[in-house]
């Protein structure tokens, strides 16, 4: 079984050092890491990398952002991907999703989050460049994942597809909702695990005309709410 990683930078001759510790740390587990930069679509982007990649059916395939950075021991983090994504009826894992996403498709909706709905951590970085941590919920089963890290199968990838939905206008935003929603309603079981991973955005990125076009789009071509029944 091999592990690749899929990541959307902007310039790829002006890398981040943010990004450079990311790849390091892929390396450093053995992880395959595909740089893509100046793509016109998340969407086309990871779709045409994972054909080119053009995994085993039993390879992981990280998808993720480029300001991230997982602060964990190279050898576990490997494990722990594995020993989550074994079992035939997992999807999609990552650090944080919900258990329900309701008729607003907004995850990280507050009402919900208040109601216990929520899963994960994921630790950010202030305007005033100071650490904190968001938590979420405990670790466990999701309807859908948050898209700064995602994993899958490939055997789980085939059945959703990777392409953009005709009615997406937008080429950047809802990606992670619409591919854990689809293994969630193909039955498999997406999982949200304890992983340490410090995020250098605080999703501005709702504040985009695309953003809200995509959600609309979204709420309009799929039957709200999802969840696990408890």
């Amino acid at each position: 079984m091999n592990i690749h990683a899929v990541i959307c930078t902007r310039d790829r001759n002006k890398v981040s050092p943010t990004t450079n510790k990311l790849v390091s740390f892929l390396c450093a587990c053995n992880i395959g890491v595909y740089i893509l930069s100046n793509a016109k679509s998340l969407f086309s982007a990871y779709e045409g990398a994972f054909k080119r990649i053009d995994p085993d059916p039993e390879d992981i395939t990280i998808f993720c952002h480029d300001d991230i950075e997982i602060r964990e021991n190279p050898d576990n983090f490997v494990s722990k991907l594995k020993e989550a994504l074994e079992p035939p009826e997992t999807g999609f894992v990552g650090p944080a999703g919900t258990m329900e996403l309701g008729p607003d498709s907004v995850w990280w909706d507050q009402t919900r989050w208040q109601r216990g709905k929520h899963r994960g951590t994921v630790f950010h970085i202030d305007p005033q460049g100071k650490e904190y941590k968001t938590h979420y919920g405990q670790p466990g089963e999701v309807v859908v994942l948050d898209g700064l890290f995602l994993a899958a199968k490939r055997r789980v990838i085939d059945e959703i597809g990777l392409e953009k939905p005709k009615y997406f206008e937008g080429e950047w935003d809802f990606y992670d909702i619409h591919y854990t929603s689809q293994a969630f309603l193909k039955g498999f079981t997406n999982k949200v695990l304890d992983l340490n991973i410090l995020h250098n955005s605080r999703g501005e990125l709702v504040g985009r005309d695309s953003w809200h076009k995509n959600r609309e789009a979204f709420i309009a071509n799929n039957e709200l709410p999802l969840e696990i029944k408890e």
